[in-house]
């Protein structure tokens, strides 16, 4: 199985959010490098940010549910 990454953030309490939205919408989700953005001042910068990501066969409908819950769009 191979994950994509769905959503960036550099806040960790946002990409929690974010996973916990589509797990709730039966879409398994991971959150990947939070806790070294946590432990090193920068690194969330350098690396892209904190990323929820999901399976590839999921993409399409986690990316639909993210932009139906973002305020701004």
């Amino acid at each position: 199985m191979r994950l994509v990454t769905v959503f960036h953030c550099l806040n960790p309490a946002e990409a929690q959010l974010i996973r916990s939205r589509l797990e709730a919408a039966d879409i398994p989700a991971i959150v990947t490098h939070e806790l070294s953005a946590l432990s090193m001042e920068g690194y969330s910068l350098a690396t892209g940010g904190i990323q929820v990501q999901v399976a590839e066969d999921r993409v399409e409908e986690a990316r639909e549910l993210i932009e139906s819950a973002d305020p701004t769009s």
